[in-house]
């Protein structure tokens, strides 16, 4: 979409609600909204001239479904050797939700296309060396029985894991033992794509502005209404609007913006911005070989975000794959942000915090050294690694999204450093935010969610009906429910058009 709808008077107006960021999130809250109060009129206002052009671009992600199939980082090991899968069931859970909202979309007809945004690819995880293997078997007998991981393979033998991905074995030698697990229900997704499906229609019924191409410098409430200012980057006209709820989903820069509406929420959080590397190849004779998302361990000592993976692609209609990431910094909190972000968003009450981060996190800081100094030749290892035969004049590098780490004061232990992401709901429930990253885009809808129900709690019992007609197992996991999982799955793998070959 690149033509920005307007408000009111020359960008004013008053709306029902603002929703700051032109990604995923916003647009997957505007479609909720729309549902539940079709009369409600909704502003989006996002500082790029295009929709999804920070994180939930194509390119700045690895679209993948996150449904903790493939994704060892959700089901850690301990000490003693054993394994947790309890966050990749809840993971897997937040997905179900979101196949439920995309496919009664798509039923509905307001998706027209799913394979617009969304193809079946299988999800493979891969290891090698005797204690990967142990560990990869024990983590499979936790998952083989469970409702949401239904159809599961495992195997130790060569040739059968070639089958699944041949890439992983051509030119591969030695003995040492290897093993991989495969799932047929994953999915890659273009959220890039899926942003504007979600909006054009909203749009289009005079339900959602869309204001491009507006930066918001700042955000302020009086007499319980928020008045949201800024400028067009482009024109220099002022802009402003006014609404009883906000919503940040401004990516990297949500934590800033947060700050500027002076919510005590906000206190005590920091942001640490990394950012992403991928290789990627188009080269047809390659990319052939390869349909599957394959995802490793990460190295000893390096973040769960840096969970190698060699992903089949799909986006306009042209496949590719894509391997990485390699770690990336700048201080920006967004692609298209400042040098100077992460100052900025310096404050007396998350200084502390982020120096004590700072302090324990040194294991990190020395890993994004080395990966900002390794060569290409080292990166090239890497990606042997899941692919022998790689020949680097083969690959292209490509920049990823910007992610901002969340930083927060936690009561006894200081300044902690998370991977996931962190909902930021003013007390009254007229602003909330969103902070952190991974899994992010797959999970909108569950995090969404979250945020109708702690801003609007006097309305729940009226927007139930209409939630669980989008949403069947909305209230309850599906984990309780095998029976309902496996209808509700059978229903969106068909509406989604992931039964196709």
């Amino acid at each position: 979409m690149n033509t920005a709808g307007h408000g009111d008077t020359n960008g004013s107006g008053s709306y029902d609600a603002i929703l700051v960021g032109g990604g995923i999130m916003s647009a997957t809250l505007a479609t909720l909204l729309h549902q539940v109060e079709p009369t409600w009129r909704i502003a989006v206002v996002e500082r790029l001239g295009e929709l999804a052009q920070e994180s939930s671009g194509p390119w700045n992600n690895a679209g993948t479904g996150h449904a903790a199939l493939c994704e060892l980082n959700y089901a850690p090991q301990a000490a003693d050797g054993s394994v947790d899968i309890a966050k990749a069931v809840h993971v897997n859970e937040q997905f179900q939700v979101t196949r439920q909202l995309w496919a009664f979309l798509v039923e509905s007809g307001q998706i027209p296309n799913p394979e617009a945004f969304i193809q079946p690819t299988p999800h493979i995880s891969f290891v090698w060396g005797a204690k990967n293997v142990d560990y990869l078997k024990k983590r499979f007998d936790l998952m083989e029985n469970h409702p949401l991981f239904a159809g599961m393979e495992y195997s130790e033998d060569p040739k059968v894991i070639a089958e699944w991905a041949p890439l992983l074995f051509a030119g591969r030698t030695g003995d040492e033992p290897v093993a991989a697990t495969r799932s047929t229900a994953g999915t890659d997704v273009d959220f890039g794509s899926l942003t504007n499906l979600l909006i054009e229609p909203l749009v289009a019924s005079g339900a959602v502005t869309m204001e491009l191409g507006v930066e918001v410098r700042s955000i302020k409430k009086t007499n319980g209404i928020w008045k949201v200012a800024g400028k067009n980057r482009d024109t220099g006209a002022a802009f402003s609007a006014n609404a009883p709820f906000v919503f940040v989903g401004a990516g990297g820069q949500a934590i800033t913006l947060l700050q500027k509406s002076g919510i005590k929420e906000i206190k005590g959080f920091g942001g640490f911005p990394v950012s992403g590397e991928f290789w990627r190849t188009t080269n047809p004779e390659i990319v052939a070989q390869h349909k599957a998302k394959v995802y490793g361990k990460a190295a000893v000592g390096a973040p769960p975000m840096s969970v190698p993976h060699l992903d089949t692609r799909m986006v306009d209609g042209k496949p590719a794959l894509m391997f990485g990431p390699y770690a990336g910094f700048s201080p920006r909190f967004l692609k298209a942000g400042s040098l100077f972000d992460i100052f900025k968003s310096i404050r007396l009450h998350n200084l502390v915090p982020m120096l004590q981060v700072g302090l324990k996190e040194l294991g990190l800081v020395k890993y994004l050294i080395t990966e900002l100094l390794a060569s290409k030749k080292k990166q090239l290892v890497s990606l042997q690694e899941y692919f022998p035969d790689a020949k680097m004049d083969d690959w292209e590098k490509i920049t990823a999204g910007q992610r901002v780490q969340v930083i927060k004061k936690v009561p006894g232990k200081g300044g902690v450093l998370q991977f996931g992401t962190e909902v930021i709901t003013a007390a009254d429930g007229s602003i909330a935010g969103l902070l952190g990253a991974s899994p992010g885009a797959s999970t909108a809808p569950s995090i969404m969610l979250e945020i109708i129900e702690k801003c609007f709690a006097d309305k729940m019992d009226d927007w139930k009906p209409a939630l669980e007609k989008m949403i069947p197992s909305y209230g309850a996991p599906l984990s309780d429910r095998p029976e309902l999982a496996a209808e509700l799955h059978e229903r969106t793998t068909r509406a989604l058009g992931l039964d196709r070959a």
